[in-house]
């Protein structure tokens, strides 16, 4: 499992969450896989593309699964 750190930021939406961590190659491919419904958040398929991701949720793409977390200080 893999973690992605929210730096500075509240949330990040799904497809940008995608794209940032090279898990599809072009934002159209994250928002296809999105839309087939190949990816689940927090263990139900999620269908919205720009889907608001926060700390503590997990996200499964594929064999990958990335938990959420907030960026603590100093890190």
């Amino acid at each position: 499992m893999a973690d992605f750190r929210l730096k500075g930021h509240d949330y990040i939406p799904l497809n940008d969450l995608l794209k940032v961590l090279h898990l599809v190659g072009t934002g159209g491919e994250a928002n296809a896989r999105i839309a087939n419904g190949e990816v689940l958040v927090n263990g139900a398929v999620e269908t919205q593309k720009r889907k608001k991701l926060r700390a503590g949720d997990r996200v499964e793409f594929g064999s990958r699964t990335v938990l959420i977390r907030e960026e603590k200080h100093g890190s």
